[in-house]
Order: structure tokens, then sequence, then C-alpha cells
């Protein structure tokens, strides 16, 4: 087939009437399909059209505008629609079968790269750039913690950490909500890929590939490291050791400094672990109003696996805070006080 647009209707779909045949990878939030298609038995390209409502023609923009400022690591784009409108679409390049395995080698070269975009001066960036994904940043999150406490309380009360403990990660969270935007993690802001988890990075042959560009936005450093270690995932389980997330946070430290940015691991490593606990404590909350309902989006079984990697994360956060033993820990609210990153 000469011509890629030719393999889609009108309507935004998958014409089987002029491909060979099709498969489908994985179904969107707004229950749309990616798939594999093929025009001959030997060869295939991937059609995905927007998968999130308000997505419409954003992931085209980022490819159009963003990344040819960061390293080749994503596919091409070999065709696209050209409205902006929900039956949007685009065509790109099939890599093949991807390996979307938890290991030491792609999580390496994924926090290399990642390093590499967050050194993007965000004067090089174009003045569109989106300053909101699809999830809401830490300050929000914390203020929506804030809002039901009680509930939050309760939560935490459930897992092995002392009241102790709980009471001042929820007294530094209030904190962290009462600044608002004035929150020395809105302070300091990179190119965010926005979902960095595990099934939208892989290596596909000799290299690691990052997937799924339309949650590109700014935001603090903490939320790409946070989605490659910590933020869980019904479809993409994997369990994270204190020994692992040390290593990428160094790792990113050293290739930080590669590029121009100097970080203090330390600080990086007590920064990062109470952005992850807040943001678990969050995500608790959202798997638990998850599981109470009658048409979730993920069967239960999935919801308490995910339950148990984000109760498990926010212990190992705690831990590296220093909170989950009976003696005094970081003074959390001190700490959301200094500058972040620096």
């Amino acid at each position: 087939m000469d011509n890629l647009t030719e393999a889609v209707t009108s309507d935004g779909r998958l014409d089987d009437c002029r491909i060979y045949a099709r498969e489908t990878l994985y179904k969107g939030m707004n229950g749309r399909f990616v798939e594999r298609f093929y025009v001959s038995p030997q060869q295939s390209y991937i059609f995905k059209p927007v998968t999130h409502a308000g997505q419409e023609g954003r992931e085209s923009w980022v490819y159009a505008h963003i990344l040819p400022l960061i390293p080749d690591v994503y596919p091409k784009i070999l065709a696209e629609s050209r409205t902006n409108e929900e039956t949007s679409w685009a065509i790109f390049e099939d890599l093949g079968k991807l390996n979307h395995a938890f290991e030491w080698e792609p999580i390496l070269e994924v926090t290399q790269v990642m390093a590499r975009w967050h050194a993007i001066p965000v004067e090089r960036l174009p003045a569109q750039t989106p300053v909101t994904g699809h999830k809401p940043r830490i300050e929000l999150a914390a203020t929506e913690i804030v809002s039901c406490e009680k509930q939050a309380a309760a939560l935490l009360a459930e897992l092995p950490i002392p009241a102790r403990a709980a009471a001042r990660l929820l007294e530094a969270i209030r904190d962290l909500a009462a600044m608002g935007e004035g929150s020395p993690y809105a302070a300091s802001q990179v190119l965010s890929h926005g979902d960095l988890h595990l099934g939208n990075y892989a290596k596909s042959g000799e290299k690691v590939v990052v997937l799924d560009w339309e949650h590109a936005h700014l935001n603090t450093i903490h939320w790409d490291l946070y989605h490659l270690l910590d933020m869980s995932h019904p479809l993409f389980p994997r369990q994270i050791s204190p020994s692992t997330r040390t290593r990428v946070l160094n790792e990113y430290a050293a290739e930080s400094a590669k590029n121009g940015k100097l970080l203090d691991r330390e600080r990086l490593r007590e920064e990062y672990a109470f952005f992850a606990a807040v943001y678990s404590v969050w995500m608790l909350l959202l798997i638990y109003k998850d599981l109470g309902q009658k048409e979730a989006v993920w069967p239960a079984e999935q919801l308490h696996a995910q339950w148990r990697e984000t109760a498990d994360s926010l212990v190992q956060c705690m831990s590296l805070l220093g909170l989950t033993d009976s003696g005094g820990g970081m003074d959390i609210s001190n700490h959301i006080e200094k500058a972040v990153g620096e």
C-alpha cells in the first residue's frame, strides 16, 4: 500500500477491505483500540486512534514540536489524520514484539535518556507546551488527600506504618496542600513524558524505546521518576526493591551531571521519597474508590494486586524517609519548604 491513509475510513477506523489482517494491542480509556495491522503477510504498522478524551491531536503536536529536541528513542509517525477530533488517529512504524520486562538494563537506559530530556532548557520548548497531564499535579493530589483525610488515615492504619509516622506524613501533606502553586515542587519544571509506566517503555532489539507521548507536559523531575519506579499499573505489575530505587536515583543524578545539572544525591533521595509517599497515598485512595464501584475499569483482582504494590512502595518510601521506625526520622514539614532539585 503506497498511501497508508487509505487503510483508514473517514470515521477514523481501520478499513478491513484495504488491509490484510489486524490484531488488538490494547484498549484505550475511551474504548477505542490500538492495533497492529498488516498490509501484507510481511509488512505491518501500528494504528493508534485517540485513546483518552481530550487528547485529540496532542501526540501529533508533541511529535512535531517537542520530540525533535530529544534523543531518537520513539517510533516514527508514518501517517496521521488531518483533524483534531475524536476520530483523529496516527499510524506508527511497527517495532515488532516489545519486551516490557521490569529489568535493570531497560530501566537504566530509560533513566539515562530521561535525564537528557529533563536537561532541555524550558526556554527551548514551545510556549504552548502543556503544564498539566492526565493526572493531578502533586500539590492538587495533596489537596485531594486533605479533603478525605479521615479515609486516608484509615487506609494508612492498615499498613505496617507506625501511627506516629502516618500522622506526620498527613501533617506534611496538609502543609504541601497549603502551599499550592508556591510549592517547591512547582518551582523547578522540566519536560516530562507524563505517563512513563512499564507499558510505555520497552526494549526493541538493542535499544530502549519510549512510547505514547500524548501526555507530555511540564512537571517536576520526580513525576517521570515516580512513574518509572513506584507508580503502579493494573496491566503491568512489578516489584520495586529499595536497592533498585536507590540505584536508579543515583544513576539519574550521575546522568544529570553529564548534562550540566548537578544534584545532591541525598537530597534527591529524600525529595523523591516524599513525593512518592504523597502520591502513593493518593493512589491508594483512588484504588479504594475503584474497588467500591460496580463497574470499575479494571477487574477487582488486578486492583487488589495494584493496591498491594502501591502499599509496598509507600512503606518503602516511608522507610527511606526514616519514618517507619520508632525514631524521629526526618522533619518532613521543614523539608518541603526547601528548594527542590537543586
